[in-house]
């Protein structure tokens, strides 16, 4: 199954005999001192038509704390917003966000990982879009999808810190912050030791879409995921780190996610920390 969608096909399938719900994850990493980014306002200035709006802080995610800035949802809760979003599971989902993918990805994981068979990231996300927008704010039926009660594919602190040993656990944040030559955000710069730097701004174009599928499989082989190992992805609170994993994914690779990330990591001082371009 594909996980990515393009505009052009989305277009086709929105007047198909089974059209999917759209989603729209309009929403933008904020440091602490900048003003919020109102993406509600954003949406309602302008969405495909029929897309429901999800607030990735309020409905991906609980509140922050000691597990992180995103930490997982209250399942039920994360449920019934699906469910107020019009999600069934038997119904395809197109998720989509202002184009930099990365809430888009946070959604398509979570459904994906509590059971969903068919979602999609819109390649590009809105600025890929060429058709009209709308600024009606849709009703939706209710739907039907139940989330599983346990997610797959999660990783947690020490999980994390295993596969950094025995596996290949990808640091999706910038470069700079792996290294810990800045931290605009967390208590302490660096990276888990053993952590790999594989920022996921890499794994795009220019446009914002992603690599081809060959170029992907031979950027993550040179960072030594051949398939033959468990591969694990973190960033700063779990939410480039779903846009990884779905590059992970287009390449054919699956991949398990550190939800706390590195803000849940930095957060514990008995954790080790690794600074400079040296994984160890």
């Amino acid at each position: 199954m594909t996980v990515i969608i393009t505009a052009a096909e989305l277009a086709g399938d929105l007047t198909g005999p089974t059209p999917p719900t759209l989603l729209d994850l309009r929403w933008q990493l904020s440091a602490p001192d900048d003003p919020a980014f109102d993406a509600r306002a954003a949406y309602e200035a302008g969405h495909l038509p029929g897309a429901v709006f999800v607030d990735l802080d309020r409905e991906l995610a609980a509140p922050p704390g000691p597990r992180g800035r995103h930490p997982l949802p209250d399942l039920a809760e994360f449920g019934a917003a699906m469910r107020r979003a019009g999600v069934c599971a038997d119904t395809p989902v197109v998720v989509y966000d202002g184009g930099q993918g990365w809430a888009a990805a946070r959604a398509w994981w979570l459904l994906r990982a509590t059971g969903h068979p068919d979602v999609r990231v819109l390649d590009g996300g809105l600025t890929a879009w060429e058709g009209p927008l709308s600024t009606e704010v849709p009703t939706p039926a209710q739907g039907d999808f139940e989330p599983l009660p346990e997610p797959t594919g999660v990783l947690d602190a020490d999980g994390a810190a295993r596969l950094a040993g025995s596996g290949v656990l990808l640091d999706a944040r910038a470069g700079e912050r792996y290294r810990g030559e800045v931290e605009p955000i967390d208590r302490v710069g660096g990276h888990i030791p053993g952590a790999l730097s594989a920022p996921t701004m890499e794994n795009v174009g220019p446009d914002g879409r992603f690599l081809p599928e060959a170029d992907l499989r031979d950027r993550f082989k040179a960072l030594g995921v051949s398939g033959d190992a468990p591969v694990g992805v973190y960033c700063g609170s779990g939410v480039s780190a779903a846009h990884e994993a779905l590059a992970l994914a287009i390449a054919g690779i699956p991949a398990a996610l550190y939800v706390g990330s590195w803000s849940e990591w930095s957060n514990d001082p008995s954790r080790p920390v690794a600074v400079g371009p040296d994984p160890r």
